[in-house]
C-alpha cells in the first residue's frame, strides 16, 4: 500500500495522510459521535472496513454486485434546469424536462419536484401551479415522484412573517415571549404544511419530503412531526420523508415536547423513533461536517451515528449525502472521490437502506 494516500479536508481541500493518520483520524471521528450522542463508537472491524474503503486507489469506488441502494432525492432531480448558485447546471431547460433527464438518462430510482425556495410557506400562495406541475409531469414518469419542501419556519417570523422574531426577544431577555413565538409560528406552519400535503394528495402525489426539518429548532421539530401526523391519517398511502436538518434538534425553544418526549438535543437514533410514530416511511439523518476537521474523521462521525440509528429504526433509513453532511465536503459541487466512499460506507458499513 502507498506511504501516503489522498484524502480531503471537511471544506474540500486535498490533503495527504499516512495511513496511520487515517486510521487515528477515524477512531477520532467515531469517538467524537458516540461521546456526543452516548452510543457505540465503530468496532475495530468497522474502523478497517472503512480505513480500506478510503485508502482505494481509484477516484471513484462503489459496493459490490447486490449491495446497491435506493437513491430518494430533495429536489435535486430539477438539477439540470437549476443555476450555478443552487448546485445545478443552468440548461436553458424547464421542470418537466430536467425531471425526465433525472429520470431516463441517469436512471433514478425516484424523483422529486420542489418550489424553487423550496419552503412550505411561498408554496401556498401558488399551490395551483404546483399541483398542476406535478401532475403533469408526473403522468410522464415512471419512477416515484415526490413532492418536496422545507418546513423553513424561519420565514413566520419578522420582517418575513407575522410572528415576533425570536432572534431579536431573546438577547433581549424576553425568553418567555420568544417561546411564545415559536410556539404560534410552529402552529402556523403546521397547518399550511398540512393544507399543502391533503391538497397534494387529493390530486394523486406519491410522496411527500418533508426536508430539512428542524432548521430553526425543536419548535419546527415539532411543526413537521404533527403535520406528518395528520397527513398520515388523512393520506395513508402517500409515502412520507422526513430528513432532518442537523445530527442535533437544537434548543431554540428549549421546552417544546411532542407526545411527552422533550425535543430539543436529540440525536438521530432517537429522531428516527418519532419519525417512525407519526406515520413517516423514510428517516433521512442528517449528520453536521467539521470544516476543520478530515474526510475520515467527518465519515467515520456520520458512520457511528447512522449505524445506531439503523440500528434502533422500524423503518427504511437514508442518510443525507449531500454538501456539509454525511462526511461529504462543505462544497457547492461536491467531490466525486468523497460522495463514492461515503455513500459505499454508509451501505455497507452503516447499513442504510438508502441514500
Amino acid at each position: 500500500m502507498s506511504k501516503t494516500i489522498y484524502t480531503r479536508m471537511g471544506d474540500g481541500e486535498r490533503v495527504k495522510m499516512s495511513p496511520t493518520e487515517i486510521r487515528d483520524e477515524i477512531h477520532l471521528g467515531s469517538e467524537n459521535a458516540a461521546n456526543m450522542a452516548r452510543i457505540p463508537s465503530l468496532t475495530d472491524h468497522d474502523i478497517e472496513e472503512l480505513f480500506d474503503i478510503i485508502a482505494e486507489p481509484g477516484r471513484v469506488v462503489s459496493v459490490p454486485h447486490g449491495q446497491e441502494l435506493i437513491v430518494t432525492d430533495d429536489g435535486i432531480a430539477e438539477c439540470f434546469a437549476g443555476t450555478e448558485a443552487d448546485g445545478g447546471s443552468g440548461v436553458s431547460i424547464g421542470r418537466q424536462a430536467s425531471v425526465l433527464s433525472y429520470e431516463r438518462a441517469l436512471a433514478a430510482d425516484t424523483a422529486s419536484l420542489g418550489h424553487s425556495d423550496y419552503s412550505f410557506k411561498p408554496v401556498k400562495a401558488i399551490l395551483d401551479v404546483e399541483l398542476q406541475a406535478y401532475h403533469h409531469i408526473s403522468m410522464l414518469t415512471t419512477a416515484p415522484l415526490f413532492y418536496g419542501s422545507q418546513p423553513n419556519m424561519g420565514q413566520y417570523f419578522q420582517p418575513d412573517g407575522p410572528f415576533p422574531n425570536p432572534a431579536d426577544l431573546m438577547p433581549a431577555g424576553k425568553i418567555t415571549e420568544a417561546q411564545k413565538a415559536q410556539a404560534d409560528a410552529a402552529e402556523q406552519l403546521c397547518g399550511d404544511m398540512v393544507y399543502i400535503g391533503k391538497e397534494m394528495n387529493a390530486m394523486g402525489c406519491e410522496g411527500f419530503n418533508f426536508d430539512t426539518a428542524g432548521s430553526t429548532g425543536d419548535a419546527e421539530f415539532y411543526a413537521t412531526l404533527k403535520a406528518a401526523r395528520e397527513i398520515k391519517q388523512h393520506a395513508p398511502n402517500m409515502a412520507v420523508i422526513i430528513g432532518m436538518a442537523s445530527e442535533f434538534v437544537l434548543g431554540m425553544h428549549g421546552e417544546i415536547a411532542f407526545e411527552g418526549q422533550q425535543l430539543a438535543g436529540l440525536f438521530p437514533h432517537d429522531q428516527v423513533k418519532l419519525a417512525a410514530s407519526v406515520g413517516a416511511d423514510i428517516f433521512g439523518p442528517a449528520i453536521n461536517v467539521d470544516t476543520s476537521k478530515s474526510f475520515p474523521w467527518n465519515l467515520a462521525k456520520a458512520l457511528t451515528m447512522v449505524k445506531e440509528t439503523v440500528a434502533k429504526a422500524d423503518i427504511p433509513v437514508h442518510p443525507n449525502v449531500g454538501m456539509g453532511v454525511c462526511g461529504i465536503p462543505m462544497l457547492l459541487e461536491v467531490p466525486i472521490d468523497c460522495v463514492s466512499r461515503a455513500s459505499k460506507a454508509l451501505a455497507l458499513i452503516g447499513k442504510a437502506d438508502g441514500l
